[in-house]
Parts: C-alpha cells; sequence; structure tokens
C-alpha cells in the first residue's frame, strides 16, 4: 500500500525540530526493546519503555556469536514462531506512537537470506495488523570483486590471529557481509523510512544513528548505544529487560524498565568492556569510540550517569567483513561415562578407538572429541588433580558427505562402547547413552573463512537502501 508518509518531513526532520531549540539539544530518550531481537522480547518491560515517551525503538537482530553456520546456511537462529513475536510486539509498539525503529542484522548473520526472511515476516506482519508504514531495507552482502579488488590493493586486514583473506576465500564463502555503521541508517531515515530493516550491522548503529544525525555529541552517542544495545545486560542482576538510555549534551542516564534490575557504575563500566579486545577502545565504521576517561556515576539505586566518553573521525571509513565457508557435513556422537577405569584412560581411549573405526570406515572424514569433566570447554594444559565422577563425551565427525559422516560416527559409537583396555572389568559397555539414537546428524557444518577488516572510500555503494510503502 503506498502513500503512507506522503508530503511529511521525515523523522530526522520532525525530531530535529521538536528537539534543538535556540540552538541547544533536549534530552533524547533511545529505548532498547532486546539484545537479540528473535529470542523473546519481555513485553512488560518493554511496555513500560513505551510509558517513558522514547524518540526511537532499537533493536539488534543478530551476532557472529551464534557461530558460523547461520551465516553459511542463510538460516535465522531464532524460531519463526518468536520472532514473528517480537518483531509484531516492536513494529506495533513503534506505529502506535510513531516512532522510528531501527533493527539490524536481521536473521541472525544478516546476509541475504536473511534480511529477505525478516521482510517477508515484517511484510505478513504488518498485512495481519493493518499497519502502514514507510520501510527501508538495505543489504550487507559485499560485492565480491570489490572485496578481490581491496585485497589485491593491501588494503584488508585480518583481525586478530586469523589469517590474511585471500581471493579463494573470497570465492568459497557461501556468505559474504559487511557491518555498516550509522551511514546507512541515516541514509534510510533521511529517505522518509518508518522502520529501517538492516543486514549485517554494528550493535551501536542502531542506537547511535539518529542522535547523531541530530547533532548530539558522538562519543557520548555511541557510549550510550553500546550500552544499551543488550538493553539490562548492563544491570545488577543482568537480565534481557528493556533499556532506556537519556543522551544530552554532556552525557546520558541509562536504566531497566524492570525496577528489579539496576544500572549501576560497576555494571555499566563493566558492560563498557563487553567484546572488546582493548578496553578503552571500540571501532566503528565511521571513526573509533574512546572510553578510557569515561567517568561513572549513581544518580540512585536504579540509574548510572555516564560522561567522558570521546569519538575520534576515522581518516577513512572501514568496513568488518565476516563470512562463511562450508568444511562438510557433521554428524555427532553423544554419550557419558562414570567407570573410573574408563575415565583415567580416556585420553588414551579415544585415539585408540578412532584408529580402529578407520580401519573399519574408509575414506575423508575428520574426527574430534571434547570430554566435558577433563577439557570439554578449556583445553586445559594439565589434567584435573581428582578425576571427575562422571564425564560426557561428544564426538564430531565432519565428512565429505552425510553417509560417510553417519557410517564413521555409528563405527564409533559401537567400538567405543565395547572398547578394551587395560583393567577393564565389565565387558557390557563403557559408555551411557542419554538419548537413542545416540548419534545426531547436524547437516552441513561450516567455518569463519573471512573476520577482517576493509578500508574503503565510501560507505553508500556497499549498502544500498531499498524503499517500499506498506
Amino acid at each position: 500500500m503506498s502513500g503512507a508518509n506522503v508530503g511529511r518531513p521525515n523523522h530526522l526532520d520532525r525530531l530535529r525540530q521538536r528537539l534543538v531549540k535556540d540552538g541547544r539539544r533536549e534530552p533524547f530518550l533511545a529505548l532498547s526493546a532486546s539484545g537479540q531481537l528473535g529470542n523473546g522480547v519481555l513485553e512488560r518491560a518493554f511496555r513500560a519503555g513505551l510509558e517513558r515517551r522514547p524518540h526511537s525503538i532499537g533493536a539488534d537482530m543478530g551476532s557472529v556469536d551464534p557461530g558460523p553456520n547461520y551465516l553459511g546456511s542463510g538460516k535465522m537462529a531464532a524460531s519463526d514462531t518468536i520472532a514473528r513475536q517480537d518483531l509484531a510486539l516492536v513494529l506495533e509498539g513503534a506505529r502506535a506512537h510513531d516512532l522510528p525503529l531501527l533493527i539490524g542484522s536481521a536473521g541472525t548473520a544478516g546476509a541475504r537470506p536473511h534480511l529477505d526472511h525478516t521482510l517477508d515476516l515484517v511484510r505478513s506482519i504488518a498485512r495481519e495488523r493493518g499497519l502502514h508504514f514507510r520501510l527501508a531495507s538495505i543489504a550487507a552482502d559485499m560485492p565480491r570483486e570489490v572485496v578481490k579488488a581491496a585485497i589485491r590493493r593491501g588494503e584488508v586486514a585480518p583481525i586478530g590471529a586469523i589469517d590474511a583473506l585471500t581471493e579463494a576465500d573470497v570465492d568459497g564463502a557461501a556468505h559474504l557481509v559487511g557491518q555498516m555503521g550509522i551511514e546507512a541508517f541515516q541514509r534510510a531515515l533521511a529517505m522518509g523510512a518508518d522502520v529501517v530493516v538492516a543486514g549485517r550491522a554494528c550493535d551501536t548503529a542502531v542506537f547511535s544513528a539518529i542522535p547523531a544525525a541530530l547533532g548530539y555529541p558522538v562519543g557520548p552517542a555511541m557510549h550510550m548505544a553500546k550500552i544499551i544495545e543488550c538493553c539490562s545486560i548492563a544491570c545488577m542482576p543482568g537480565g534481557r529487560d528493556a533499556a532506556l538510555g537519556t543522551l544530552d549534551e554532556g552525557g546520558f542516564t541509562m536504566e531497566s524498565m524492570n525496577p528489579d534490575r539496576h544500572a549501576t557504575p560497576l555494571s555499566v563500566a563493566a558492560h563498557s568492556l563487553y567484546e572488546q579486545a582493548d578496553p578503552y577502545t571500540v571501532s566503528e565504521p565511521e571513526g573509533t569510540l574512546d572510553v578510557e576517561h569515561a567517568r561513572y556515576l549513581a544518580l540512585d539505586a536504579h540509574r548510572c550517569r555516564v560522561e567522558g566518553a570521546l569519538w575520534r573521525p576515522a581518516a577513512r571509513p572501514s568496513v568488518k567483513i565476516e563470512g562463511a565457508t562450508r568444511v562438510g557435513e557433521r554428524a555427532l556422537l553423544l554419550a557419558g561415562c562414570a567407570d573410573p577405569r574408563a575415565i583415567a584412560r580416556i585420553k588414551t581411549i579415544l585415539p585408540e578407538v578412532e584408529q580402529v573405526v578407520r580401519g573399519i570406515v574408509a575414506g575423508d572424514y575428520r574426527m574430534y572429541f571434547r570430554v566435558y569433566g577433563i577439557d570439554g570447554v578449556v583445553d586445559w594444559p594439565s589434567p584435573p588433580a581428582v578425576p571427575p565422577r562422571e564425564v560426557f563425551i561428544l564426538g564430531e565427525v565432519i565428512a565429505d558427505s552425510t553417509d560417510l559422516a553417519k557410517a564413521a560416527t555409528t563405527v564409533l559409537k559401537q567400538y567405543l562402547l565395547h572398547h578394551g583396555f587395560p583393567g577393564r572389568l565389565s565387558t557390557a559397555g563403557n559408555v551411557a547413552f542419554p538419548i537413542t539414537p545416540p548419534e545426531v546428524q547436524t547437516g552441513t557444518a561450516y567455518r569463519f573463512s573471512a573476520y577482517h577488516v576493509m578500508q574503503v572510500d565510501a560507505l553508500e555503494p556497499l549498502f544500498p537502501v531499498v524503499m517500499e510503502d506498506i
């Protein structure tokens, strides 16, 4: 349906008229609905936030945290049921109060399939509920020839210990995305969007794009965005309830919309370090946030005031590139063990069983083991001082085909169950299985093949905005 906003100023212009008076800016209220849309928005806290009359609503919908499978497969981590439920809640809240709604990293990983699926959900909800608005979508898929040309110019650098990106990595990625910053959201809003649904995006961009466009200090705006994007996780005790950031010329105030969760100087300062290798700086496409000299002050038992963040504009913009490549088909074996003799020898038993399996099942496959209770979470340099009473064994097989992965896993199950070792007392079995079948086929396995930063001359060509009337 067309004509939703014909002849009406865009949200940026309307907010500028409302908040900027005689060269001064009134406080800007940003409501964070969800740290990851699709995992359940806590409605009571969200509605409490709406009662505070915010100027914008934002929600992040994705991350690399769930791993490379979602980027590689193009599937959402969330269920359609909860994603639809969350989207309906924030869409209806935004339209009932005529507020701009910004959603970043659509559908978990923010590639084209994720964006398209999220847009389909948004359109379906709008039809069912009679909602009308101007919708902007922003794709984040990187043109592969652009990335390969940047590699040849030496303008792509790895993040951390990952290898240098190659042109073969670019071609081999199932999906390749870049994280957009505030520029793309601001462009969509200037074009008249009421709702912006973006592909892969920086979490901070969802909440800082509007105040930065209105002339609020970018440093405090970015710092506020970093704190509220995870909602009440930055509180004591942490939670996922909606959070409200109140930004002014000198800093911002953070508070949870759940009265039982309290933003304290310690909890907010700790969240400033969240997901950062450097405790003081946060790199964004348009510049760097510096919180080294930030100050945290308790306004009361529930709210924290933050001042002092600085923004350093980049001499040249950059984009973080993320890509995932297929490595094969995966099958798992789930087993537990409470035999102290087997547990004591488990690091010998597992490679012995693997050799037996390889003597029976021919083919190219990889086999990995994690022994929870010994080294399932961390690869400890030495064994525990006291052996655990029981362990959980996760066996993983990755092969070129589903059939080969299944074959190796089923043989592994049988020979791990009955493997003989010195001191063994029972021939009935070394392990127990929590479910049947204990072999689980999980489908295609992916690895991150791109996790790099690319220098660019301009951000706009990489993140096209498409407008439609709903």
